[in-house]
This record gives structure tokens, C-alpha cells and sequence, in this order.
């Protein structure tokens, strides 16, 4: 039996990327899962969001479209959609991400374990790190990617049995709130790295701070009000894991200078050989350790 979900967006002046989410939501590979309705939540938008939304109506009857007419914070957006959503399978995703082709069914297969209560997706960065913001967001989202291996911090899509009505208003964070709300239930709580969700970064050191100084400030909310902390909050852990991820960069640059010596060393040897003893090395000395091919399977992604 294929197990149903609905799919909730929220969207605010989504235009430049509403179509291809839909698009690629109505394109997902499912076999133990079933996309049953596709409600959009479009809050106070002042672009053409909700007429694009609205052509995807016509095309396909599991898309609905519901408009607030003014802004009223996603939490809003959220408890609208768990009025309408009709399965007891709920997906919620952000307006301004794209889900991989076998995401929705990687995300909703682990609930045909009664005792699994949410799941949420891993975020992977669109923006390319050719910059220092644009690095440090890469580097984020792999510190995140390796703490919710330890521990689920789950965000910007996710899924849960729908054990709950609302979210409280003054909720920023939905996500951890939600995250609270099914452990406290008793049901766990489940990272699924193979459900892959791509979403852009921000390129400017202002958005950058705006956006994590939102985020903490919200989680700061959870702490002090519902008492629910969540695993980012844990600085020894998240130590532990940007200590790591130097240790990586400082072996990079040791093999690198290393590389560096090694390849003008023999550079040197190479210069010798042909100016002062006459050798092109038409019959060269084998390297024998390179003669052995052992074919191994492709690596698995960690996790």
C-alpha cells in the first residue's frame, strides 16, 4: 500500500521560482508514496505568484491554490494549510527551494514505520562558493548535514504525522516548534540525507547575518518559552564538528605544500636528467605500484 501525504508551500513573491517547484513536485518518483493534493499558500503576494499558481490548477486537480491577502508570517501560512491538508502525512516546504526527482518518496517512505513522527529533508546549496559568503554558507549546511547525522535539525523540508491542529503565532521557527511538538508525542524524529532539497544561499555578508541572527533569535524563543532546545543549540557538539571540518582544511594545506616541494623536486631531477645528463627517459623506470588496478564499487554517501 502507497502511503499519502499532502504537500504544503508557502510562498511569498515567489514568481522566478514557483513553476519550477510545481514543476518538479508533479514530476517526483514515487512508489511506496502518494502525492494526494498539493496546497499552495500564497501570502500577500504582489507578483504574478498566484497566477502562476493558478495555471498548475488547471493542469493538474491535486494543486490548490489558497491566497491571504496580506503577510501574515509563515507559522499563519502553515496552520491554513493544516485546516485544508486532508492526510495524516503533512510535507511542508518553502516557496524558494526546489526538491529532488525521488525526494518526496525518500522524505515519506520512513513513516511506514508507526513509530517514525517527522522526517526532514538535507538542504544543498545552489549558489556556488566563489566567493567568502558564498563559501561560508556551503560550509553551514555541511556542518548542519553532519550534525543531523548525530542528531536531526531539520528545516526548510520537512514531513510529519499530523498530531497536532496549529502552530502557536509567536512560533518563528516551525520547523523546530513542529520537531518539539512530535517528540513530546513519543515519535521520533528522522533525518533522511537521500531526500535532497536545493536552495541558494545568501550572497551578502547583511543577508548572511540577517538571516542567522533571525534564526537564533527564534530559537532563543523555543529555549525560554516552550522549553525545547534544538541540536544546533548544542555548542560543544557544533565545536566538536567545526573542529573537524578545520582539521580538513589544515591537512588540505599541508598536502597541498607538500604536493608543492614533491612536484619541484622533481621537477628539478627532471631538469638534471635532460641538461646535464643527456636523458629523455625513452625507457623509464616503472613504477610499479601503479600496476595493480583494483576495481571497488562506487563510495556511499555518508549517512
Amino acid at each position: 500500500m502507497s502511503i499519502p501525504c499532502s504537500v504544503g508551500i508557502t510562498a511569498h513573491n515567489e514568481a522566478k521560482n514557483i513553476g519550477k517547484l510545481l514543476d518538479a513536485m508533479l514530476a517526483q518518483e514515487l512508489h511506496q508514496v502518494e502525492i494526494s493534493e498539493i496546497v499552495v499558500v500564497a501570502s500577500g503576494c504582489t507578483d504574478n505568484t498566484c497566477d502562476i499558481v493558478r495555471v498548475y490548477e488547471q493542469r493538474d486537480p491535486r494543486v490548490k491554490l489558497i491566497e491571504q491577502k496580506t503577510r501574515e508570517g509563515k507559522t499563519s501560512a502553515i496552520n491554513l494549510f493544516l485546516q485544508n491538508a486532508r492526510e495524516d502525512i503533512c510535507i511542508i516546504e518553502s516557496g524558494d527551494t526546489i526538491p529532488g526527482l525521488s525526494t518526496i518518496e525518500n522524505l515519506v517512505k520512513l513513516f511506514a514505520d508507526p513509530k517514525v513522527g517527522m522526517t526532514g529533508a538535507q538542504k544543498i546549496p545552489t549558489n556556488v562558493p566563489d566567493h567568502i559568503v558564498g563559501y561560508m554558507s556551503h560550509l553551514r549546511l555541511q556542518m548542519e548535514h553532519e550534525l543531523c547525522l548525530e542528531i536531526p535539525r531539520l528545516g526548510e523540508l520537512i514531513a510529519f504525522r499530523k498530531v497536532f491542529t496549529h502552530l502557536p503565532p509567536d512560533v518563528a521557527m516551525d520547523e523546530a516548534f513542529v520537531e518539539a511538538l512530535v517528540i513530546r508525542r513519543g515519535l521520533e524524529v528522522r533525518y533522511a540525507p537521500d531526500a535532497v532539497v536545493y536552495n541558494s544561499g545568501p550572497e551578502t555578508l547583511r543577508e548572511f547575518i540577517m538571516q542567522r541572527r533571525r534564526n537564533y533569535a527564534g530559537h532563543l524563543h523555543l529555549v525560554h518559552k516552550y522549553g525545547y532546545k534544538v541540536s544546533s543549540m548544542d555548542n560543544l557538539r557544533v565545536s566538536r564538528i567545526a573542529w573537524e571540518e578545520m582539521w580538513k582544511a589544515v591537512r588540505l594545506m599541508y598536502t597541498l605544500v607538500s604536493l608543492a616541494l614533491v612536484e619541484w623536486f622533481a621537477r628539478l631531477l627532471g631538469t638534471y636528467d635532460y641538461y646535464v645528463r643527456g636523458r629523455k627517459h625513452e625507457v623509464w623506470n616503472i613504477a610499479w605500484t601503479t600496476k595493480q588496478v583494483e576495481h571497488k564499487a562506487e563510495p556511499k554517501v555518508k549517512g
